[in-house]
Formats: structure tokens, sequence, C-alpha cells
């Protein structure tokens, strides 16, 4: 029997549908009741409609009147388009039409699908379906009809011919029979292409790269099984499950407009559905009120919130509540707000001002809101007691937890709160875990899926990262000399006050000649490697007044209109780059100019703006030049991941070309060890007790004192209970615990009612804490003119392009999030016992040798920890390999006897009585003869006659030693 496309893998998917639990019945696709020019199996259609509508089945005649109105909607893909046409469609299989069906003519919703009762509907599952469509014929190797309407079409491929992948069976269903055979698909919710070893789907005109993969199983997190047909025996029995199924046609497709103002329509990937629905079913439930979905980025969290916020509104049992989008970035406000808008979802309003986002809550709307986190700064406590308010919260850190998050959830009490996350904070002071994670939520998130998940599926793409070392020399005598003459006539105190701010990291990051020497290795670089494939670059400086040096040098390299600066305004914005900060609208434009592969505009010039939320699929290339850590770094380099294809160039990778040296950096923001996060929650839980003695601690200060009283009375009886610098210490000292204690619990229930006191004690605080007057004052006078002399004695070195690139794919990343340091350590340490057993070696002494040197090349930060972990598994392959190589018993016992011959009581001829017991013990014994008495026996016997042979059978010492060696070694 020989294995082909049709009796493996089509035929699977098949089976599994008509199994008797799924609710699926075969019918092949000569015998269904329609002709091969019909897109609907209308007899079905019919007795649909009688079913669910109780006016149809008064007059029948409504039947047909529905019927032709279908027919006509599906003959207009040809003028309307694919899309538009499937959009209409999809609204009368949501019950969305009303006719006037009803009696004295009164308007009803027409049904096509019963999705609240889904026993009422009839599902068939068809093989080789022919459509004509006049001269064209198609002939479709699976199609799912519900109520005789083709929701899904799959195509299959056979599973024994590696250059034939899934991909091929999306080709045929994107580029053939949606053009050739538009009709049929009018109706569809999407379509699936599998050969066996994978199986993705996509929804109408979705080009095949941005096809997702559907996972499912007892074993679908195991990479040994993905890959195998059983996997996609499971993928498409869960996906194209009735429940499934129904569900993604109700609540996981949306339509919205692209870049070039078409009409697209998007299906939800996995992970979206995944999270969505337990987010709606924690809601439903009731019993806790918060969750942490961990998504990595880039993986569709705007989406994901889309699609949980339609289902949430249109759930029955929830009575339309509010759902609240909260940011906590204007950009990231804007791209929300894009996201719902040009998906066309109703009821979306997004809140300009504080006011109006507390009128709207207080009147109870009922309505999808987007809002700031900064616009609750002024929300009264208890502004809402509702339960039925729910918050998805975008980037669940930073200003989340702290004050602005405590007032949020002062405001809103009862409301439930869920955490939307790529970069998880597991400190301390903010711990994202700890404020929106549940206690009964394995590792306190409710939903997780990692960069190693979101790079195998194609979501997201790999990162290359080039390092671009910069090497400073300083003219030290020089400067000396010179700052001397500059500083002739300050005291010693002021002379150190300026040497220490002149010499900040920042002014040899901006110096002139190190900006010139980049920019020039950024201009090459994006000539010969990005500008060629029609992609795009973004530059990310140390600050503002950095961006602008950067625009400069860049436009002289590069041309004017290759480059653009995007900065926020605001006091601190040099007045060299004030030119480039624009309204929201100008700034919009500007982005779209960017994100147009036909504009001249190639690289945006940014220090903080863009670095979240920012979606340029066209961006390929991050030159980084600023020091950043953890989740801060995290979402500035995955600008680059998001795929994209221009023209048959694919964008395979995104690269980041950094100056600056965060890689290391980087690997530690991607790790994370559960152990250390279960600790730090269990740390911030016992602050939690420490709070009221260290708020008393503080108020003690202040014994009668009404704190009631504002303005500068108040503070001036505040101020003098502190008459000393002895006691304005004490309470510093007092006050720096109560803030780190405030702070690692904030937002949190037990702050509601100290809030105030905590309000009043800051504002003392900083009304007594020390400053530096003099300092700035020295500052303002000569620190223009000491940075002067820095940057014109500070050179840089060429900058280094020959250095291995480091690919972050998803198997590095897989072993970055299961191998942190303590796995690192581990290996390290099994390695260094292995050898120090055999260091009598001297082979295995070499080996000890190289171990120690790389050890102390990672502490040095000479190479990163993903590094130090694949050069530690290499060397642990070279110590088995050596070990597999040597004869332990033998090795052992010529030890053994060497320092009995030392001792002067053991012959010369060493070797030969090793090898007379090694060759007769191995001839008597057998695998597990230690545990046998007969055993134990024969090898005494062996072992005796050889020592007798030599004349050492009277050493007992001797005898016990050397048969231990070979009860350990044999």
């Amino acid at each position: 029997m020989t294995f082909n496309e049709a009796n493996s893998v089509r035929d699977l998917i098949r089976d599994r549908l008509a199994d008797d639990r799924s609710g699926w019945t075969f019918v092949s696709g000569p015998d269904l009741d329609r002709t091969e020019q019909q897109v609907l199996i209308e007899s079905e259609v019919r007795d649909a409609l009688v079913r669910l509508n109780p006016d149809i089945t008064a007059d029948l005649s409504h039947a047909d009147e529905v019927l032709y109105e279908l027919q006509g909607l599906i003959l207009s893909a040809q003028t309307a388009g694919l899309v538009k046409a499937n959009e209409d469609f999809r609204g009368w299989l949501l019950g969305r039409v009303s006719k006037p069906f009803g009696p004295e003519h009164r308007h009803v919703a027409v049904r096509l699908i019963d999705f609240d009762d889904l026993t009422k509907n009839s599902y068939t599952v068809s093989t080789e379906v022919t459509f004509r469509s006049g001269v064209v014929e198609r002939r479709f190797d699976l199609v799912l009809w519900v109520n005789g309407i083709p929701l899904v079409v799959g195509e299959t491929k056979t599973a024994t011919r590696p250059s034939v992948t899934w991909l091929d069976a999306a080709f045929d269903i994107h580029s053939d029979y949606e053009e050739d055979a538009a009709a049929f698909f009018v109706p569809n919710t999407f379509s699936f292409g599998t050969e066996g070893r994978e199986l993705r789907y996509g929804s109408i005109r979705m080009p095949e790269r941005l096809w997702t993969p559907w996972k499912a199983g007892p074993q679908a997190g195991d990479k040994s099984y993905s890959g195998t047909l059983e996997a996609v025996g499971y993928a498409a029995q869960d996906l194209l499950s009735r429940k499934t199924l129904l569900d993604v046609l109700a609540n996981f497709c949306v339509y919205a407009t692209d870049s070039q103002h078409r009409k697209i329509k998007v299906v939800c990937r996995q992970q979206q559905y995944t999270a969505s629905n337990l987010i709606v079913s924690r809601v439903v439930d009731g019993a806790q009120k918060k969750g942490l979905i961990w998504h990595f980025q880039g993986s569709g969290k705007s989406l994901l919130m889309l699609y949980a916020a339609q289902k949430l509104r249109a759930h029955p049992q929830l009575g339309s509540p509010t759902v609240l989008i909260v940011v906590d970035r204007i950009d990231l406000d804007t791209q929300i707000t894009s996201t719902f808008s040009t998906a066309d979802v109703p009821n979306v309003v997004t809140a300009d001002h504080g006011d109006e986002l507390v009128d709207w809550l207080r009147s109870g709307q009922r309505k999808i809101i987007i809002t700031t986190i900064f616009k609750f700064r002024e929300a009264p406590p208890k502004l809402s007691d509702r339960s039925d308010i729910i918050c998805l919260v975008d980037e669940a850190h930073r200003t989340q937890e702290g004050d602005l998050g405590q007032r949020m959830r002062e405001a809103l009490p009862h409301a439930f709160l869920f955490g939307m996350t790529g970069t998880p904070i597991n400190s301390r002071d903010r711990n994202t875990f700890r404020t929106f994670g549940a206690d009964v939520d394995p590792g306190r998130y409710l939903d997780r899926y990692t960069q190693a998940d979101s790079i195998e599926d194609g979501a997201t793409l790999p990162l290359h990262f080039e390092p671009r070392p910069t090497t400073f020399n300083l003219d030290a005598d020089s400067l000396d000399a010179q700052f001397s003459q500059l500083a002739d006539e300050l005291t010693e105190r002021d002379r150190e006050l300026l040497t220490r701010r002149a010499a900040r990291m920042e002014r040899f990051i901006k110096s002139s000649d190190r900006i010139a020497k980049i920019c020039m290795n950024i201009a090459d670089h994006f000539k010969a490697k990005v500008e060629p494939k029609g992609f795009k670059a973004l530059v990310v400086t140390y600050d503002k007044e950095a961006c602008g040096l950067y625009k400069t040098e860049l436009d002289k390299l590069l041309g004017a209109e290759a480059t653009d600066v995007v900065i926020s305004g605001g006091q601190k914005t040099p007045d060299s780059v004030t030119q480039f900060v624009r309204g929201k609208d100008q700034e919009e434009r500007l982005l779209e100019q960017y994100r147009d592969p036909d504009d001249p505009l190639k690289i945006l010039i940014v220090t903080a703006k863009l670095l979240t939320g920012f979606d340029a699929p066209i961006l390929q290339t991050m030159y980084l030049d600023k020091v950043m850590k953890d989740h801060t770094l995290l979402q500035a380099v995955c600008r680059v991941n998001r795929p994209y294809e221009l023209r048959g160039q694919v964008k395979t990778h995104g690269t980041v070309v950094d100056y600056i040296g965060v890689f290391r950096k980087l690997e530690r923001a991607l790790q994370f060890d559960e152990t250390a996060m279960q600790h730090t929650i269990t740390d911030i839980n016992a602050m939690a007790n420490e709070l009221p003695a260290a708020m008393e601690a503080c108020l003690a200060f202040f014994d009668g004192v009404d704190r009631s009283v504002d303005g500068h009375e108040g503070l001036i009886e505040a101020q003098s209970r502190l008459t000393d610098a002895t006691t304005r210490d004490l309470f510093g000292e007092a006050y720096n615990r109560l803030a780190q204690i405030w702070e690692a619990l904030a937002p949190d229930a037990a702050l509601s009612g100290s809030s105030a006191d905590y309000a009043w004690l800051t504002g003392v605080y900083n009304s007594v804490r020390p400053s530096d007057p003099s300092g700035r004052m020295v500052w303002r006078q000569l620190g223009a003119k000491t940075l002067e002399l820095i940057d014109e004695q500070l050179h840089v070195d060429v900058i280094r392009d020959d250095l291995e690139t480091l690919i972050l794919d998803a198997e590095v990343a897989r072993r970055l999030e299961e191998a942190p340091e303590r796995y690192v350590r581990r290996v390290h340490d099994n390695i260094e016992t292995r050898l120090r057993l055999r260091a009598g070696n001297a082979r295995f002494r070499s080996l000890g040798e190289k171990l120690e040197l790389l050890r102390q090349s990672y502490e040095d930060g000479q190479i990163t920890s993903l590094i130090y972990l694949k050069r530690l598994l290499v060397l642990a392959k070279e110590t088995v390999d050596l070990e597999s190589s040597i004869d332990f018993g033998k090795e052992a016992l010529t030890n053994l006897f060497e320092q009995v011959n030392r001792n002067g009581t053991a012959p010369q001829h060493v070797e030969q009585i090793v090898n007379e017991i090694d060759e007769i013990v191995k001839t008597v014994r057998w695998e597990g003869w230690q545990r046998t008495t007969r055993g134990d026996r024969k090898v005494k016997q062996a072992l005796r006659g050889v020592l007798l042979k030599y004349g050492l059978h009277r050493d007992d010492e001797l005898f016990e030693k050397a048969y231990d060696y070979i009860r350990q070694h044999y």
C-alpha cells in the first residue's frame, strides 16, 4: 500500500471530523445535493431557515426570498470584490440582517446559524468538491458546510515529499482558487492547508506568509511531537470543531483598512483566541478579578484586546459591560485607537481628557473606552462601584505599578483587571506578576506565548545582533593642563563637582568624532544591506540633543530627505531640535510617509518615541546607540521583528546594529526565573506587614500637627518639628523606608486608607531634602567650556564590524527562556566535578584549564551567557568523549598499584599485573554481578589468583582496595 495525499493527509482529517463524537457527517462531493455551479447546498439552507426562524415557518416563500438575496450577494464578488462580499455575507451569518417577515410586516432578524444551541445546526464534511464558474473548474480537497453553507475550504498535500509544504497548499487557495473561484469563498470563514507535518489557516486574500498555525493534542508543546501526522490530526480536530469554528466566525474575524486603504479580512491567531476566551471565562465566572496575559512583543496584543472586547460586549450573560482599554503612552493610545477604528468596531470612544473619562464612568457609559492611565490622575475614589467594568491594561507595568495604578484601582474598586504584557517585570519595587497575576494561575499568568513560540509560528521574526563596539582615546595630559587653566579660580570642591558632571558617559557618547564615525558606519551599512531590499531603518540615540547631531551628520551622507527626527516636546527639549516637535496629526502623516515604500524618507531618528507601540513592518534595521535594559530594551529591539514582504522581497529577520553593547542586557530581559519571581512576591507580601509600623514611624515626627491644614501654614508647622539636622536625617531614613515599601506594594488595596498620609509626608520630605545649588552655579558658568575641552581631546578608533553576528532565533530564544543563570551554573559545576575526579590525568587537566579560562571570560564580560552556555556544552561533549575513550577500570587499578609500588612492596611490572587482573575479571564478570553472591565469589577468586602469582596475596589491605576498585569500575 502506498502513501499519497488522499489516503494519508486528506482522509485523516475527514475521519477525525466524521468521528461520532465530533458531530460532523461525511458526504462525498459528488453525493452532495447541489450542482457543480452552486455555492450553497440550497436544500439544507432552506431547511435551516425554516428550522431557526418561526416567521419563515409561517410563510415558506420567505425562505426563497432569502436564498435569492444570498445568491445575489455571492455574485457581487465580481463587482464589489471578494472581501466586501464576504463581509456582507458574514452579516447574514451572524443574524444582523432583518427582513419584514413578522406580523404586519414587522422587521425580524433572519438566522442562518444557531450560535446558542449548536445542536440545531447541520454539519457536513466533504471531500473532492467540484465548483464550476463559466469554463473554469476547481476541485477542493475538503469543504466544511454548516447548514449547507461552505464555511471552510481545506487543501492537503502529500506527507511523503519533503519539498512539498503547507505553503504549497496555501498558495493554491490564495493565488488560484480565490482568484478563479471567488464566488465559492464569499461565505468563507477561513481556509486551511497542510502537508501532514504542519497545519496553517488564513482568511480570504490573506498572503500565504501571514497564515498562522494551530496546535493541539496532549503533546502540543513537545518539539518531537510537532511535525507529525498525529499532531496535524489533533490540530484539525480542534480548529475545525463545531465550537471553535462558530466561535471564530462570530467573535474572531474583523474587517479593516490597510495602509493602502484596501479592505482586508483578519482572522485571529491561536494565542489571541485562547487568551481572549480565558479572559471572557474569568469574567463570566466572576470568582477571580484579575489575570496576566504574557505574550511576546509583536505577537498581536492590540488585536487580542479587540477580540476580547468584542466578545465581552456581545456575551449574553454579561449584559453589555464597559470595557476599558488602558495604555500608558500617547503613542500606544494612537496605535490601539487606530486598531479599533480601522476594524470599525462599534461603540468605541477615546477619552481626550480626564474630565471626559470621569464623566463617562460616573454616568455608567456601556462602551469600549480607550484611555491613558494618566487620565486617572484626577479621578476620585469610588468613581464607579460597578462590577461589570473590565480593564484591559496594555503593557502592564511602569505607570500601572505606582500611584497612577493605585488611583485607577481606588476609582474602580470592583472592576476586573487584566494585564497584557510582552515584557513582565520581576523586581521588588515593580512586579507585574503580583500586580496582575492571580494566585490560582500556574506561574501567576493566565496565558503565556513566548518569543520562541512567536518565531516558530511566524508571528515574529528572528533578531540578528551585529556588534559595533567603539573605543575612546582621551589625551589626558593635554586635557588636564587646559582644564586647570580654565578652573584656576575654583575651590577644590567646585573643581571636583565640575569634573564629575563633565565626565558623565553622555559626553563620550555624544562626542563629535564618535558621532561622525558612527553615522558613516550607519550610512555604509544602510546603503549596502537595507536600502537595496526596499526596507527602512531606525536610529536610536542617547537623548534629544543627540537626535539633532545624528540628523546633521546623516544628512551629509544620505541627503536631507532620507532622514527625519521624531521626538516629543516639553521643557527639557533643547532649542536645537524644537523644529522636530510635531502635533499628533503632523507626526502621523510623517509616519505614514515612512511606511510608504516609495517615499524617500528611509530612516527615522529617535530617542524615546516609537520604541513602544510603533508598528511599521517595513522597518528592518535598528541602529542602537542608547543604553537600555530589561523591558525597555526588549520592547525597543522588537520594533524590527514584524514580518513583511515587498515586491517579492521577504523580510527574513530583523537586524539590530549595536554600538553600545546591549546584547548581554537583552539576555537578562529574556530570561525568567520562576523561583526568583515567587521569592520576590513573597518578599513584597511580607513588606505589607511592615507598612503600618513604617507609616507610624514617620508620622511620629509630627505628633500634634494638624495635617488637614493646607498651604504655607501647614508646611511651616510641619517643618517646625524638624528643627535640626539630626532630626531631619532620622526623618529622611524613616521616610525612605516607607517609600520603599509603598513603591513595592503599589498598586494595592492595602494602601487605599493611607494615601492621604503618604502624600502629605512626601510633600514635607521634598520640602526639607538637601540640595546643592552651588554645584549648579559652577556648572552654568564653566560647564559648556569644559565639555568643549573634552570633545577636542576625545578621539574614537575605527568601529569594528568584523565581530560575529548573534542570531536570536526560535532555538536560541527557547534556550534563553529555559536556561537562565542557574542552569548555566549547573552545567559548569557538573563539568567541573567530573574533571576534578580525573585531576590525576593530564588530558583531563587540560580540559580543566579550558573550563577555568572560559569561566573567567564570562565573568569579565568578554562573552555573553548564551555563548558561555554554547561553549560549556562543547566542553561537556569533549569531557564525555574523553571519558568514553579511557578504560577507567584499568586506570584506577594502575593508580592503586603505583601507589603500592612507591611504598616499596610491589614488583616493578605494574602494567603486567593490571592487564592480567583486567583480563581475568572481564572474563568472569557479567552485567550486575555486584548484586549476586556467585558473582562476588567468582571475582574475588580471580583477583586472589593474580595476587598469589605475584606474591601479593598476603596484603589484605591491597586486596580490599583492589576489589573495591573492581566493584566500582567493572
